[in-house]
This record gives structure tokens, C-alpha cells and sequence, in this order.
């Protein structure tokens, strides 16, 4: 088995191994904490035993219903905002061809996914809707209680679409639903027009959620192995709970962030060298921004793809104020079989590296860059990939998760819940009229008007 590897010899001169062990009492306290569901937010630790105790038939279910959803249609599409559908996307531009929805169908034998209530732009929702109307459609809602405003409204958009070209009956056959087991809008709607549906766990917060139904369903619908993304989770699961501290990489990397957040480090950086990794960072940064960002405490979590953001960000990483750190994700072996060849006259300069693979010369670009940025006064945590496999994927979602909850409670927050996501909401609901906020919205207009 080859193993998801944390390695902080390059922070050394920033992190020494007596703080490491400084650390002990304090990181074993934040880990029992999590572990006997004794801290703040012990109601949303579902997530810590799932890849033991899933549901097998929902399990099966999921993989029928993918099975189906490939017989149905051209384009899938994924309605859901935040941790309804971060991981999956994550999962599925990790796992598969680069440019999936542009395969011929041949080559791709599974839908075109697509993403829809993550954002409220007019124009977005019209350009989607011009792609799919005619192809043959299945939509996935995502949504816990059915009226969070983004996925609602694209929801009722695409349903009425889907109406119109199916007729209610056809159109409810193509729709499934990811709700709550017993309650909401959502779970009432896809019981009266009989949605397949599918249970959001009621003790799994959003942006832990990317190992249920929330994200295996779309998973499964681009031909991912579900059951081997488990496993990898598992496999992690039982590191994260039995590995000493010391041999403890999801523990480790919760420590080393610390101690450089103690140190006046208030970003982390989550850079990588490969596109794959991009929505592995977009959902990384809604699971520790929601978990660690409050009571004025918490690590900005910031993301940036290399060598291309080395080209506009890097000036600032190299030599602006010396307030963050970076975490770099390596993936150790890549499928490379594009060669560098020299050329008569080498106009361009490149003969030098005249026979190299280009995943060769794209690592010794990470590595010069890592020592530049460590040089620079930026430490650089390192987590190392296996490969590309749903194996692999499965370790990493799991890695990243039980380090923010141990990590969540040295910092002293409570990693489960999210406060501060309301306020805009308030806000949003008075300015458009939503009955019930007619005081807020008569003084939100007048601070407007100022």
C-alpha cells in the first residue's frame, strides 16, 4: 500500500522538534476531545466513523443509480453550493481526464457533468441552459433543508426545464434528490413529485459530507470507484485514530500549522504543480475557513496553482510581508510520456533539458521553488500523494478532515459549526423583501442611501 506522506524537514528552521513535542499535551488533548465527542459541535462527528459504518444498501443504491443516470442522459447535473458539492467536484476533476466533458462519449462512457446553484449570475445559468436544453438530461439537487437560496433558485429554474421538456411525470424520473431523511422543502418536494432521493446525514456537517451521499452520488455518475475511495478513507481513519503521535501525519500537520499561526503565520497557502489539485484546494479552503475562522481567531486558508501563479503571486510570496506559510501538495507519480526534445538551433534555449519528461522538469520547478520560498522566510509543509487513484483521493479527504478537527480545537474554536455564514444571508433576505424582515430592510436601505 503506498501511503499519503506529511513531511516538514523544510520548515526545520522554523519549526524545531522541541516545539513538536511542546505540543504533545495540548494536540493529544485536542485529539481526545474529538474522539470522545466531548468538545463543542460533538453533534456533527458523524463523519469520523463513515468509512466504516456506511450504509451498505444506500451504498448499492448509489451505484445502481448511477448505472441508471448513464442509461438516461447526455449531461448530469450537479445543483448544490459549499459542501454540497465542493468535494465532488473536487473528486472528479482529481480522478479523471482533464478536459471529461469534452471526451467523445466513446471515449468517456459517462455523462457530462455540469454544476449549477453554486453562484446567482444571470448569465452563468443562461450559458448552461444553452449547453444542455438539448441533450438528454438528469439533475442532482443537493440540499439539506431545500431553501438555501443559490441551489433553490437554479433548482427551479432547471426543474421547470426539465418540465417542459420531459413533462412532470419523465422529468421527476430524471431528478434525485439529496436531502434531509425526515424534514424540509426539499425532502417535501421530492416525496409529492417522487424523486429518487438520497439522505443527508444529520450528524455530517456540510463540508465533511464529501464521503456520503452528498458527494458518492456524483462521484459514481463519472465512473469513479466509490467503494475504493472508502477504503482509502478507512485506511486513514485508522492512522489518524491509532498511530502514535509522532507517526501520526494528520496529527503532525495539525501541530506544525499551529506552531506557525503561534508564530504570527496567519495564512496557509495550499499550493500545488498539477490543475488536478485545483478543486482538492477550493473544497480545502470552505472545510478549515468555515471550521477555524471565528471568534477573531483562525488561519486564512488561501490556495494557488503552480508554476502558473508563480507568474503573478509569486513576487509577493517571495518578498511581501512575512505572514504566511505554504503547504504544498506533491503528487509522486505521474503518467509522463511527453519528452523534451532537442532542436536544430535551439532558438528557444531549451536543449538543455533535451530528453527530460516534463513531469521531471516540473518537479525540480517545485523544488527550486520550495527552497526560494523557505529562503525567502515562508516555511513549506509538504503532503505527498501516492498517485491519481481513488484510493489515494480517499486518504487525502480523510487526512485533511480529522486534521482540521484536532486542529480546530487547539485553536480553541468550535470546528463544526459556522455562525458568521448567516449574517450576509440576513442581510440578503431584507434587501429583497423576504417577508419577515421588513425592520432590517428599512435600515440596511437608509445606511444605502448615506
Amino acid at each position: 500500500m503506498r501511503e499519503l506522506l506529511f513531511d516538514y524537514s523544510l520548515a526545520s528552521e522554523f519549526i524545531s522538534d522541541s516545539e513538536i513535542e511542546e505540543m504533545r499535551t495540548r494536540a493529544e488533548k485536542a485529539k481526545e476531545t474529538l474522539l470522545s465527542r466531548s468538545g463543542e459541535g460533538n453533534g456533527f462527528l458523524g463523519w469520523i466513523d463513515q468509512p466504516i459504518k456506511f450504509d451498505n444498501k444506500e451504498f448499492e443504491c448509489i451505484r445502481e443509480t448511477a448505472k441508471e443516470i448513464w442509461s438516461k442522459c447526455d449531461v448530469f447535473v450537479v445543483i448544490g453550493i459549499g459542501g454540497s458539492y465542493l468535494g465532488a467536484r473536487a473528486a472528479i476533476e482529481f480522478l479523471n481526464h482533464t478536459f471529461y466533458n469534452s471526451l467523445p462519449k466513446d471515449k468517456r462512457k459517462t455523462p457530462e457533468i455540469y454544476y449549477a446553484g453554486h453562484n446567482m449570475s444571470e448569465t452563468y445559468l443562461h450559458h448552461l441552459i444553452e449547453i444542455i436544453k438539448d441533450k438528454e438530461i438528469c439533475l442532482n439537487v443537493i440540499s439539506k433543508s431545500g431553501t438555501t437560496t443559490e441551489p433553490a433558485i437554479s433548482f427551479r429554474v432547471l426543474r421547470k426545464l426539465m418540465e417542459e421538456k420531459y413533462g412532470k411525470e419523465e422529468a421527476a424520473r430524471r431528478i434525485y434528490a439529496t436531502t434531509d431523511k425526515h424534514k424540509g422543502a426539499l425532502k417535501s418536494l421530492a416525496d409529492k413529485e417522487g424523486y429518487k432521493t438520497f439522505v443527508v446525514p444529520d450528524d455530517i456537517g456540510g463540508r465533511f459530507s464529501v464521503l456520503s451521499a452528498v458527494g458518492l452520488l456524483p462521484i459514481a455518475v463519472s465512473g469513479a470507484n466509490i467503494e475504493e475511495i472508502m477504503l482509502g478513507a478507512a485506511e486513514m481513519r485508522e492512522q489518524c485514530l491509532y498511530n502514535s503521535y509522532h507517526q501520526n501525519s494528520a496529527m503532525m500537520y495539525a501541530v506544525t500549522r499551529n506552531i506557525l499561526y503561534n508564530k504570527g503565520k496567519v495564512i496557509e497557502v495550499l499550493a500545488n504543480y498539477e490543475p488536478a489539485f485545483h478543486y482538492i484546494a477550493e473544497w480545502w479552503k470552505q472545510l478549515y475557513a468555515e471550521s477555524e475562522g471565528k471568534d477573531g481567531k483562525g488561519l486564512f486558508p488561501a490556495a494557488m496553482d503552480f508554476t502558473t501563479d508563480l507568474h503573478s503571486q509569486g513576487q509577493f510570496v517571495q518578498q511581501g510581508p512575512r505572514i504566511m506559510f505554504e503547504t504544498v501538495i506533491e503528487m509522486l507519480n505521474n503518467t509522463s510520456d511527453i519528452i523534451i526534445e532537442e532542436e536544430e538551433g535551439d532558438i528557444d534555449g531549451l536543449n538543455y533539458i533535451g530528453g527530460e519528461a516534463l513531469d521531471f522538469i516540473n518537479k525540480n520547478a517545485m523544488k527550486g521553488s520550495q527552497l526560494a520560498h523557505t529562503d525567502g522566510g515562508v516555511p513549506n509543509l509538504v503532503i505527498k500523494v501516492p498517485d491519481r487513484t481513488e484510493r489515494s483521493l480517499g486518504r487525502l479527504f480523510y487526512f485533511f478532515m480529522f486534521a482540521c478537527g484536532v486542529s480546530g480545537y487547539m485553536i480553541g474554536v468550535n470546528p463544526f459549526n459556522q455562525p458568521g455564514v448567516e449574517n450576509y444571508k440576513t442581510n440578503m433576505f431584507a434587501l429583497l423583501g423576504k417577508p419577515g424582515y421588513e425592520k432590517q430592510r428599512g435600515e440596511l436601505i437608509e445606511r444605502l442611501l448615506k
